[in-house]
């Protein structure tokens, strides 16, 4: 029923011929993290992705952080 958000992308960075901010992508999806009694579960939108270990998922988390639309299309490839 809507476009995929990347479908959105596209489209505005051909009408303005600038990549989007990184703000936009980091509202994009909301993020979520559950600690667990070994490691957490890091919600990203409606993925859910298990690390055993807090320390490797911080540094997915602020890769991320740093770059979110290059680490989106990362994970679609790993997930999907």
């Amino acid at each position: 029923m809507y476009p995929e958000p990347q479908v959105m992308q596209q489209e505005l960075e051909a009408k303005t011929q600038e990549p989007m901010k990184r703000e936009y992508y980091l509202r994009e999806y909301p993020i979520n993290i559950r600690f667990l009694s070994i490691g957490c579960v890091v919600e990203v939108g409606c993925k859910s992705i298990p690390f055993t270990s807090i320390d490797e998922a911080m540094k997915e988390i602020n890769a991320y952080v740093a770059d979110p639309y290059k680490e989106q299309q990362r994970w679609r490839q790993l997930l999907d």
